[in-house]
């Protein structure tokens, strides 16, 4: 069992776009109630994703540059290893269930 059913990973930490898009996930997934993990850690994104592999975590969204970019943001389930773009408001509606 894990303790969070997503993280959420910042793939340019410190970049104004991708803070803004993390942290508003965050606070949308937590108002309904999901388990959260916002890893807002200056480390590359490779060191993210094993942290949050080793954790156990259902769900990660990867959050970067290109895909804002489109408007999207990239879901991806621990799982299968399925991976999917989009909307910030799809991956809440997916991810707030």
């Amino acid at each position: 069992m894990a303790p969070f059913k997503v993280a959420i990973l910042n793939l340019k930490q410190g970049a104004a776009d991708t803070d803004a898009a993390c942290e508003q996930l965050y606070k949308d997934l937590t108002a309904k109630g999901v388990e959260v993990l916002y890893h807002d850690l200056d480390e590359r994104p490779g060191a993210k994703f094993a942290t949050a592999d080793l954790i156990g975590i259902p769900w990660q969204v990867l959050i970067g540059p290109r895909g804002l970019a489109e408007g999207k943001v990239e879901v991806k389930k621990r799982a299968g290893g399925t991976r999917e773009m989009m909307s910030p408001a799809a991956a809440l509606d997916l991810l707030g269930r």
